[in-house]
C-alpha cells in the first residue's frame, strides 16, 4: 500500500527534485504558496515551497524501488530511522491540500483564519487593544495590519500570535 513519505532536498532543489523524482515515477507532492518579492522598489508574488527543503514522495515500501529516492539528483536524505523512511498520515497531505486554491497554492491567510481586508484586534504590545485592518502574513510568521493612529494610516508588521479575528 503507497503511504506518503517526506524527503529532504539540498538548499533550493525541491523542483528540480520533484521533477527527477516524477521521471523516475514516483508520485511527488510539493507544495507551494505565494510569496510576496521586493526587487528594485517593486514588489511581486513568486511562488515558493511552503516547506523550504522538503517535499512529499508517495510509494509502497515493500514493492517500490524507494531507495532510489535517496541517490536523486536534488535529494539530500529521506526523513526516518536509518534502515527505513517514517510515513507521514494522510491526513496530514489532505489537511495541506484542502488549504489550496484554484491554482493549487497553498492559501496561507486560511491556515491562520484571517482574510484580506478583514476587521483585527492586536492583543498585544504597543498596539495592544487597537483595530485594524489584516493585509498579509509576512515570512518570518508575522502579519502585515493597517492601523490608523493620530489621524495617519501606516502599516505594522506584528507577531501572528498578537493578532485576532475581530468580533
Amino acid at each position: 500500500m503507497k503511504n506518503w513519505f517526506v524527503a529532504q532536498t539540498h538548499a533550493q532543489s525541491e523542483i528540480k527534485a520533484a521533477q527527477q523524482l516524477r521521471n523516475q515515477g514516483f508520485t511527488v507532492y510539493l507544495p507551494q504558496y505565494l510569496k510576496p518579492r521586493r526587487h528594485a522598489r517593486r514588489q511581486d508574488m513568486v511562488s515558493a515551497p511552503l516547506f523550504p527543503r522538503y517535499l512529499f514522495v508517495a510509494f509502497d515500501p515493500e514493492r517500490d524501488r524507494w531507495r532510489a529516492v535517496r541517490s536523486t539528483i536534488g535529494i539530500s536524505h529521506m526523513i526516518g530511522n536509518s534502515d527505513r523512511p517514517l510515513p507521514v498520515p494522510d491526513q496530514v497531505i489532505n489537511d495541506i491540500r484542502s488549504r489550496e486554491d484554484a491554482n493549487g497554492k497553498v492559501v496561507l491567510n486560511k491556515i491562520h483564519g484571517l482574510k484580506v481586508g478583514e476587521k483585527v484586534r492586536v492583543l498585544a504590545g504597543a498596539f495592544a487593544d487597537r483595530y485594524g485592518i489584516f493585509q498579509s502574513i509576512t515570512d518570518d510568521d508575522r502579519v502585515r495590519v493597517l492601523l490608523t493612529l493620530l489621524g495617519q494610516t501606516f502599516a505594522a508588521e506584528l507577531p501572528i500570535e498578537t493578532v485576532s479575528a475581530s468580533a
